[in-house]
């Protein structure tokens, strides 16, 4: 039997056409979904497992009390865990009993795995001592601190800190110093641990953060060698004084190298004269023959004057955009006023003064 199409109505077609449409349509959405769902799954994959080195070890205290709730979110503020949210759930659904109040050594940027694992093991144990290491300490200093340790002696640590035995990957050939390359953080170590063993962990804790917040990178872009880099971390931790200054020095370290201009930094003076660091130097400390006085002496000092902490190697590898080329304490919180006009400068440097800020 033939049909005549002609006298179909127009509805007709429309719902052929709109019949055929259907499929692919679903097809489409379908499609979209998995996309979505896929991204998702990758994103909190991510959460869970995030890419690239753990970071250094820190130190984490769970009070007494604290629900699985608050742990994720202390996690979270000190940059162990990315997402304190997914970590509720993959507790819940991996079974994480109750955590033993006390502390716990971690790795920033862990695998949500690792934090388990150390959350199960349970609060360090009496077999462990802990030692904390301030940032801006000299080396001299860090081994002060290892010398009030039982058992322990700052001169041992000092002699195998300048012997070579232990290096660091940023360490130049030919320097046996490991002033600079050692990481102000929160350690445990077993006890009876030699200063050998204390110094090894610490050197692979700063060589370990470095290389996450790629410190070479930034010493490349900037012409400089990733030692070098170190001693303008080691210059930021001794200048700055609040966290907020701490990119802006980095950048007129920077600014000032590349327009070859003295770096002129009262810290790597103080650190010539062997003197405490913040303190007022005189016209005449700028005078000291040393290859550490950036008043006399032009580019970097021969390495770093401190032990820079996490935030000025940060600083350092990211410093802000910015043409400063000065900077002067003008505050009595710490911070500092920062320009690239020289008479703006000197207005600083009056205020410095007036504020009894500068000798």
């Amino acid at each position: 039997m033939s049909v005549d199409l002609r006298h179909e109505s127009p509805d007709y077609f429309q719902y052929e056409e709109h019949g055929r449409r259907w499929p692919f349509v679903l097809l489409a959405i379908a499609l979209i979904f998995l996309v979505l769902a896929g991204s998702g799954v990758l994103w909190v994959q991510r959460q869970v497992n995030p890419s690239g080195a753990s970071g250094p070890e820190v130190l984490v205290t769970v009070e007494q009390g604290m629900s699985t709730t608050d742990v994720a979110s202390l996690l979270e503020r000190e940059d162990i865990i990315t997402s304190a949210s997914i970590f509720k759930y993959y507790a819940r659904l991996t079974g994480l009993g109750s955590i033993e109040a006390g502390n716990y050594v971690f790795q920033r940027k862990s695998d949500f795995s690792d934090v388990a694992k150390v959350l199960e093991g349970g609060a360090a144990k009496a077999e462990e001592e802990r030692v904390t290491i301030p940032e801006g300490l000299t080396l001299p200093e860090v081994a002060k601190v290892i010398g009030q340790m039982p058992g322990r002696s700052a001169e041992k640590f000092l002699e195998v800190a300048n012997s070579g035995t232990i290096r660091s990957q940023y360490q130049p050939a030919g320097n046996n110093s490991l002033e600079g390359l050692l990481l102000p953080e929160t350690y445990f170590v077993a006890k009876g641990a030699d200063e050998t063993a204390i110094l090894r962990k610490m050197v692979d804790a700063f060589d370990q953060l470095s290389t996450q917040l790629n410190l070479p990178g930034a010493a490349a872009k900037f012409g400089l060698t990733p030692y070098q880099a170190v001693i303008v971390a080691s210059l930021v931790e001794r200048e700055a004084r609040v966290d907020e200054d701490r990119g802006k020095v980095a950048r007129v370290i920077y600014n000032r190298l590349q327009e070859k201009m003295p770096l002129q930094i009262d810290a790597t003076v103080l650190f010539a004269l062997g003197l405490p660091a913040q303190q007022s130097v005189s016209f005449k400390d700028r005078e000291v023959n040393s290859p550490y006085n950036t008043y006399k002496i032009p580019g970097l000092p021969p390495g770093p004057i401190a032990s820079p902490g996490r935030k000025s190697l940060e600083a350092t590898a990211s410093p802000p955009a910015g043409n400063w080329l000065y900077y002067v304490l003008t505050d009595p919180s710490g911070k500092h006023t920062f320009t690239n006009d020289y008479r703006e400068f000197l207005n600083a440097v009056n205020q410095c003064i007036a504020k009894g800020l500068c000798g």
